[in-house]
């Protein structure tokens, strides 16, 4: 390449204008409702379990601040709860700490990234036969306009994410035969009582080899321990009932900072690629400028060459030094965002559980608090079953529950 050519070239990466490209679409896919009104003895409960913050495997290049997605892990779970609930397709939609709890479809979710530019779920739905329902990552983009204070939106800025996961459930639900949905229902409750009283109800179910549950048998109509696993089951969704007023009073505390800090991710990520572009093509400009200095300066063959050829290594260490100055400006803003999530975090301490009778005080967090509760409710279960004799195995043709 002549010496021209390379200042040639070096002037056009000067001059050259970086795109910025940015989503300005908030399109959200309609939530799916059902057709018709559905039977409330085919209704299916949900548990959307606390998602998984992802914090053990990211990208090194990906800023990560745990304090925020330890949040989002909790945020998250209550919006996809409240989609699913509106569509009317589904009996109680509840949040759980984990998955300790046996319901007929239980939601699991993983945060792959989260920035307030892009929002990425990996999500899988199993039903409490073990059946896969669902194993989809799924991703949105949010546009600049969702975060201004002008645009009246009353979507997150994510809810397209939300809809579209709703909706492929609501389909997954959709195809289900009646006698499947009971079938459903029934094993989350024998697997329920399995769980309190493992020998009064062993052999009412098997598990295969690729681990679904199968009903072999079911307890008579009115069998007295039954009915006091039905009872202790109400007490447990009273108690998630009183979880979900948690979370919804964690989600009005976390509203107003996460979407403040959102907002200056948001423009953060895109400030930071900006500058990143920007930064790689003052290297690059510069980079060649100085070799073209050098090459003029040393082998040209005019005063004029050779003068041209020192102002173009002055330039270029200009360029470079400029680049390096715009990276570290870069490094400004996630340190920025860094004292936003410790801020967020501040602002969002879990509160002390309230029951409706009294008041418990449970030490921990609440998936620690939730893990007490079970145990308190195992020795109300031993307390009531009292002298009971355990039931006779029933006859594979027993009534259904």
């Amino acid at each position: 390449m002549t010496v021209q050519r390379l200042l040639l070239a070096s002037l056009c990466l000067l001059l050259g204008a970086c795109v910025n490209q940015s989503i300005k679409s908030t399109s959200v896919p309609p939530l799916e409702t059902p057709t018709a009104p559905i039977d409330e003895a085919l209704l299916l409960d949900v548990a959307v379990v606390v998602f998984d913050p992802g914090l053990t495997d990211y990208d090194e290049d990906e800023q990560v601040f745990p304090e925020v997605r330890k949040a989002e892990a909790r945020f998250m779970p209550l919006q996809l709860a409240d989609t699913m609930q509106d569509s009317g397709a589904w009996g109680a939609v509840r949040v759980v700490p984990n998955d300790t709890q046996i319901t007929d479809l239980t939601v699991y979710g993983t945060i792959l990234h989260s920035d307030g530019e892009e929002l990425q779920l990996a999500i899988t739905a199993t039903d409490s036969r073990g059946h896969v329902w669902l194993n989809t990552t799924y991703t949105g983009n949010a546009s600049r306009y969702a975060y201004q204070p002008a645009t009246r939106n009353p979507y997150d800025p994510f809810q397209a994410v939300y809809h579209t996961i709703a909706n492929d459930l609501a389909r997954r639900l959709a195809a289900l035969q009646p006698g499947a949905r009971k079938n459903v229902r029934t094993v989350t409750e024998l697997r329920f009582a399995q769980g309190f009283s493992p020998d009064a109800f062993d052999g009412y179910l098997e598990q295969t080899k690729s681990g679904a549950y199968e009903i072999k048998r079911l307890p008579a109509r009115g069998e007295p321990m039954l009915q006091r696993v039905r009872e202790i089951r109400k007490r447990d969704h009273l108690y998630v009932d009183t979880l979900q007023g948690y979370y919804t009073h964690f989600d009005a505390q976390m509203a107003r900072p996460y979407q403040e800090w959102r907002r200056n991710s948001y423009y953060a990520a895109l400030a930071a690629q900006e500058m990143k572009r920007e930064s790689t093509r003052r290297l690059i400009a510069g980079g060649v400028a100085v070799l073209a200095g050098l090459a003029a300066a040393t082998s040209g063959d005019s005063s004029a060459t050779r003068a041209a050829g020192q102002i173009g290594v002055l330039g270029g260490g200009y360029l470079l030094k400029s680049g390096l100055e715009k990276r570290n400006e870069a490094q400004f803003h996630v340190a920025e965002l860094e004292e936003l999530g410790a801020s967020l975090e501040a602002e969002i301490t879990p509160q002390v559980i309230q029951l409706e009778d009294q008041t418990v005080t449970l030490s921990g967090n609440v998936e620690e608090q939730y893990a007490q509760w079970r145990a308190v409710l195992a020795e109300i279960y031993r307390a009531e079953i009292g002298s009971l004799t355990l039931p006779a195995n029933a006859p594979e043709t027993a009534d259904t529950l």
